[in-house]
C-alpha cells in the first residue's frame, strides 16, 4: 500500500502503534474487531474505489485516536494520519487527502462527487446493516464505551444519533452498499430506537 502511494520510507513501528491504539482497554466498539470488519468490507468493495490505497490508509487511521470523553477524535486521528504520510515521504496533496477522508467520518457526510469518501463512509457504517445479532452486539459495545454517561443521557444521545441516520434519504451512498444493507440497517435502527425509548 505504501509503495503504491509513493512512500519513500515506511515506519516499521507504525503498524504496531495502530494495533496498540485500537486495542486500548477503554475501547469496546472502536476496536480491532471494527477495524478488521472495515478492512474486510473494503476488500470486497475495493473495485469501487478510484484511489483504493488512499481509502485503505484512511480506514486504518479513521478511529486511530478514540477517547469517548472527547469530541475531537477525528481531528486527532487525521493529524496522526497526516504526520505518518509526511514521515513516509509522500507528497503534501496525499497528506491532505488522507486527512480529509478521515475527517469525513466525523459527520459521516461526503460530497456527491467524492465517491471514495462515500465508499469509506459506507464501509464505516456497514455495522448498521449487519446481521441483527452483530448489530445488537455492537450496541452493547457502544454502551460499554460510554459507561461514564448516565443511562438517561446515553439513551437520549444514542437515540439522536440513530434517528439522524434513519431520517436520511439514504444511509448508504454507493449503490452496492445501498442495495445490500439499506433495508436491514433501517430495520436494525428502528428496533434499537424502540428499545432505547422503551
Amino acid at each position: 500500500m505504501w509503495t503504491a502511494l509513493g512512500a519513500q520510507t515506511a515506519s516499521g513501528g507504525l503498524l504496531n502503534q495502530l494495533v496498540r491504539a485500537y486495542g486500548e482497554p477503554e475501547r469496546h466498539y472502536h476496536t480491532l474487531q471494527h477495524l478488521r470488519e472495515c478492512l474486510a468490507n473494503f476488500d470486497a468493495a475495493r473495485s469501487l474505489a478510484r484511489q483504493p490505497e488512499q481509502v485503505e490508509l484512511a480506514l486504518w487511521f479513521h478511529d486511530a485516536v478514540y477517547d469517548p470523553r472527547r469530541h475531537d477524535n477525528e481531528e486527532r486521528s487525521a493529524a496522526w494520519a497526516r504526520d505518518s504520510v509526511r514521515a513516509a515521504g509522500c507528497d503534501a496533496a496525499l497528506e491532505q487527502r488522507v486527512a480529509d477522508l478521515v475527517l469525513a467520518t466525523a459527520k459521516h457526510e461526503a460530497a456527491a462527487e467524492d465517491s471514495d469518501a462515500q465508499l469509506l463512509l459506507d464501509v464505516d457504517l456497514a455495522i448498521l446493516g449487519a446481521s441483527p445479532a452483530r448489530f445488537d452486539e455492537s450496541s452493547v459495545q457502544v454502551r460499554a464505551e460510554y459507561a461514564h454517561v448516565p443511562e438517561p443521557e446515553f439513551r437520549a444521545g444514542r437515540s439522536r444519533v440513530l434517528a439522524g441516520f434513519l431520517a436520511r434519504p439514504r444511509i448508504y451512498q454507493t449503490p452496492p452498499f445501498h442495495d445490500a444493507l439499506e433495508e436491514r440497517a433501517r430495520a436494525n435502527i428502528a428496533r434499537a430506537l424502540a428499545a432505547l425509548q422503551a
